[in-house]
C-alpha cells in the first residue's frame, strides 16, 4: 500500500528530491481505503513541510508491540505501531494536540498549501481503527507521526501472504 501511495505522489516526490525509505510493515485486516488516505496525507505533509533547499528524507516503518497502551485504562493488547518521520520544518511541542482538529494548521496559507484537514482526517481514521495517532517534533528538527492500530480489534495478522482483499500489506521493498 506504501508503493502505491508513492506512485500516487511520484511527481511531487521528484519535484523534491524526496528520499523515502520504507521499512518492514506487517499484514494485517484494515479498512485499505481509509489506510491509504491516512498514509497519503502523513507522506504528502512530510513533503509539503520540507526545509528550504533542502530535500525531504522520509522513512516509514512499522513496530509490534505486544504490551503498548493505546490509551490508559485499556488493557494490553498487541499493537501495530506505524511511524512517518522526516526530517522537514518541525513545529513546536504544544502544538501537538491542536495539529489533529480540522482547519488548525500551524502556518498561513500564503507559507504552505492545503486545506487544513489532513491531519484531522488522520485522527478519524485512527480512531475509526480502534486506535490514535501522536506526532513528536521540534522546530527545525522534522516531524514524527505515530500511529497505533490494536491488532486484535483489526484482524488477526495474516502471516502467509493470503487474502490480501482487504489487507494493508508492504513487503518492505
Amino acid at each position: 500500500m506504501v508503493h502505491e501511495v508513492l506512485s500516487d505522489l511520484e511527481i511531487r516526490i521528484d519535484q523534491t528530491k524526496a528520499q523515502v525509505k520504507i521499512g518492514e510493515m506487517p499484514i494485517f485486516t484494515t479498512d485499505p481505503l481509509q489506510v491509504r488516505q491516512l498514509l497519503q496525507n502523513l507522506i504528502g505533509n512530510d513533503l509539503k513541510f520540507s526545509r528550504p533547499g533542502e530535500s525531504p528524507i522520509i522513512n516509514v516503518f512499522c513496530e509490534i508491540s505486544p504490551d503498548h497502551r493505546i490509551e490508559s485504562g485499556t488493557t494490553d493488547r498487541k499493537v501495530c505501531q506505524i511511524t512517518v518521520e522526516d526530517n522537514g520544518i518541525g513545529f513546536e511541542k504544544k502544538y501537538i494536540d491542536r495539529i489533529f482538529g480540522v482547519f488548525e494548521g500551524l502556518h498561513g496559507k500564503s507559507e504552505y498549501e492545503g486545506t487544513g484537514i489532513g491531519l484531522s482526517i488522520c485522527k478519524k481514521i485512527a480512531d475509526r481503527h480502534s486506535g490514535n495517532i501522536t506526532a513528536k517534533s521540534a522546530p527545525g528538527e522534522g516531524a514524527s507521526f505515530i500511529v497505533s492500530l490494536r491488532l486484535e480489534q483489526i484482524g488477526a495478522v495474516v502471516t502467509n501472504g493470503e487474502n490480501r482483499t482487504n489487507c494493508f500489506y508492504i513487503d518492505g521493498g
